[in-house]
């Protein structure tokens, strides 16, 4: 049975994730601030199949960090055949207002933390043929107003899975995910006059549900031998009228 690592599982789309690879992989669920979550889940996983899910805490905010979590995931396992790098921080940041602490925390959740534990996994991927899903957005390519920083961390993270596809090839598959509007932000309040008309630009007229996202990360992790370097969004048409 292979082995998947997905960061920021604990909730919302990681955890949706989780939930749909654990149905024929063992999963290693991160979490950095949400500890009953990860419990809960893993708890709730290995109800379904015994000693299948294990919840592991990091900052993922340095290369050593990055490093040494991978080593404990690796340890839980034996290996790491999928790295599914979900974890993202994601909140405004105003010119004339941002700081640099808005950048580090945007750019190494969204951008250096992945790549360094692609760095650090690189030699069990590599020998278990495994692949890599990012998760992007639809802003990458599109800016979203007042979020400079997030959209070109998510930017920079398009063109890390490209890179990544074609240095990492041919051993391992590495592809990306871009969500529309699937949930909600938490940090920021979204009134209904406003979700009204995101979601009227939206040609499908209609929210997307995390298991739409979840089953396309399983489709690219299990279903998709011969892609790689690809960003599927799955935003029901909105990069096409953003």
């Amino acid at each position: 049975m292979r082995s998947v690592l997905i960061t920021g599982a604990a909730a919302r789309l990681g955890r949706a994730i989780a939930e749909e690879l654990h149905k024929d992989h063992r999963v290693v669920i991160h979490y950095r601030n949400s500890a009953d979550a990860a419990s809960s889940l893993v708890d709730q996983l290995n109800q379904r199949r015994p000693n299948s899910a294990i919840a592991l805490h990091s900052e993922l905010n340095s290369a050593q960090a990055c490093s040494e979590f991978a080593q404990r995931a690796q340890e839980a396992w034996g290996g790491i055949d999928v790295l599914v790098n979900n974890a993202s921080a994601f909140h405004p940041t105003p010119v004339g207002e941002a700081t640099e602490e808005d950048w580090d925390r945007l750019v190494g959740s969204n951008l250096k933390a992945p790549f360094f534990l692609t760095q650090a996994l690189k030699e069990s991927l590599s020998q278990r043929r495994g692949c890599i899903v990012n998760m992007a957005d639809i802003h990458a390519e599109r800016p979203m107003p007042e979020h400079t920083i997030y959209c070109a961390a998510k930017a920079g993270l398009v063109m890390l899975t490209k890179s990544l596809a074609l240095e990492l090839s041919p051993q391992v598959r590495v592809n990306a995910v871009a969500p529309g509007a699937i949930l909600w932000p938490e940090q920021e309040v979204t009134n209904e006059a406003k979700k009204a008309q995101i979601t009227q630009r939206i040609p499908l007229a209609r929210t997307g549900d995390p298991s739409d996202i979840a089953k396309t990360v399983r489709f690219l992790v299990c279903d998709a031998p011969y892609i790689s370097g690809q960003v599927i969004a799955v935003d029901g048409g909105r990069s096409l009228n953003i």
